[in-house]
């Protein structure tokens, strides 16, 4: 019979807003933190969720496929991660994780979306089938922004919630639009390089509602990590990536918002 860390429900904590934890002066996290991180049963996600459970996190580590995301629970032994069942391109999914984080913590202190394909293949941007576009926008764009409507509600009971998007260098269009951008003039990325100059200003636009609020909302940007996404091909590991969105989820108050940060720190539109 599965154990507790094994099954799609975690143990009920309360909601309330007491028990909330938030980040010292130095983004560490301090008290109860409750953190949700998509697309996180392999990758940058896997290593984010491990890095903030690592920090005192109680994380919900988001997979599409429900036996995937009880193996990488079970991968991170005793750390305090749970797998929810999440399809961030399907509205019943997004619903029903909602739902269940609502009934079991009564809030959401960290939003990590970091679900996303890059299926562009080798096509020039003139022969890219729109399908492929499309479905990279619904992951990569629509899904952040479904996502996020859902758990927002949960965010704003959280005394100091955190929005981190999962964006990249490619999203920039200073650098993108260089004549000779860091990446090379040859790469063939229509659909995963727009999308996520798309990603970046959704966070602009949240960040603008949120102003007024604890929450800071801002993009990361992992750097060329080895992952499945690229067929291993980066020159940083997982965890190099992950550290970016990490900081920007262990923020401080007062600190920036509608930013997009890699690194080295802010990067270019």
């Amino acid at each position: 019979m599965p154990g507790e860390r094994d099954r799609i429900q975690g143990p009920a904590v309360p909601g309330s807003a007491g028990l909330c934890r938030r980040t010292g002066a130095a983004g560490r996290l301090v008290g109860m933190t409750i953190a949700l991180v998509t697309g996180a049963n392999k990758g940058i996600g896997y290593e984010i969720a491990r890095q903030l459970a690592t920090g005192g996190a109680t994380v919900l580590l988001g997979a599409r496929d429900p036996g995937r995301g009880r193996t990488a629970v079970a991968a991170l032994g005793d750390l305090d991660v749970h797998p929810v069942a999440l399809d961030v391109t399907d509205p019943d999914s997004i619903a029903a994780a909602a739902t269940w984080i609502e009934a079991h913590h009564g809030r959401l202190d960290v939003l990590v979306n970091n679900a996303g394909i890059a299926i562009d293949g080798t096509h020039r941007p003139s022969a890219l089938p729109l399908d492929l576009l499309r479905a990279t926008y619904e992951t990569n764009v629509f899904g952040v922004v479904a996502v996020t409507n859902a758990l927002l509600p949960l965010v704003r009971r959280s005394d100091a919630g955190r929005i981190v998007n999962v964006s990249s260098a490619l999203g920039s269009l200073t650098l993108t639009s260089q004549p000779d951008p860091p990446w090379g003039r040859e790469l063939n990325l229509l659909a995963y390089q727009s999308s996520k100059t798309a990603l970046n200003a959704v966070t602009v636009q949240y960040a603008a509602e949120l102003r007024d609020t604890p929450i800071l909302v801002n993009a990361a940007d992992p750097g060329y990590c080895a992952t499945d996404l690229n067929g291993h091909r980066g020159y940083l590991t997982a965890a190099q990536g992950a550290a970016v969105a990490v900081r920007l989820a262990t923020l401080p108050p007062g600190g920036p918002t509608g930013t997009v940060q890699g690194e080295g720190g802010p990067l270019p539109w």
